[in-house]
């Protein structure tokens, strides 16, 4: 599924957030990388629709995402920094059948979206944990069940290693190459990122790299010194 930027850019009030930019986003891992405030998270946030362009626009596999902004969110998951604050139920098994139920599917049919998540990402285990009793990775973990339950066709990670010890770090990036998905990931882990088919470098609100990682990546560090 395509992503197209069409001179989209995004301010707010007299602050450009984004310059107006003109891409398209086919490769199936996609990393974004820039120092803080460079643009990146703004960028991705225009991807599902969090953020609305406020020049030219946004289009998600033919969506606009201002005009079908509710088909899009269907189409594109995102998965923030802080997992834990995406969890709204207590139960791990309740909160991933939360979107579901939502979205007015029976109770047969939630439960065996459920349990096939679950057992899609090996993560039965964790299906009667409390929330606040998981650790990072397993917070992690729980919040891609409930997102993925949901059938998007694309994945947005924001920093998904971020305060991992190494166990659980090899355990997303394992989880992450491992996903048939197209996903986008927002991040500082440069090694995370290292195998990836593209990589955007963002700076002062402005893409100023695109290509393979070992392209993309040198000029970051350059942008970092």
């Amino acid at each position: 599924m395509d992503i197209r930027f069409e001179q989209a850019g995004l301010r707010y009030g007299p602050q450009i957030a984004l310059q107006p930019l003109t891409l398209t986003l086919s490769e199936r891992r996609i990393a974004i990388i820039g120092l803080n405030g460079s643009g990146k998270s703004s960028f991705a946030r225009m991807i599902n629709g969090l953020a609305k362009p406020t020049t030219g626009r946004v289009i998600v596999g033919g969506l606009d995402t201002i005009a079908d902004a509710k088909a899009v969110l269907g189409k594109v998951g995102f998965i923030f920094q802080s997992p834990q604050n995406q969890i709204i139920l207590p139960v791990v098994r309740d909160d991933i059948a939360f979107g579901l139920k939502n979205r007015g599917l029976a109770k047969p049919a939630v439960e065996a979206a459920v349990e096939a998540v679950l057992e899609r990402l090996g993560a039965r285990h964790l299906a009667d944990r409390r929330a606040h009793e998981l650790s990072g990775g397993e917070l992690q973990l729980a919040a891609l069940c409930a997102v993925l339950v949901t059938g998007p066709d694309i994945l947005i990670l924001d920093e998904p290693t971020n305060q991992l010890d190494l166990r659980n770090r090899g355990r997303v990036e394992t989880m992450i190459g491992d996903l048939p998905e197209k996903v986008i990931v927002i991040s500082h882990d440069l090694a995370l990122i290292d195998n990836f088919d593209r990589v955007l470098v963002f700076d002062q609100g402005r893409l100023v790299a695109d290509g393979a990682p070992g392209d993309s990546i040198p000029r970051y560090r350059e942008i970092a010194r």
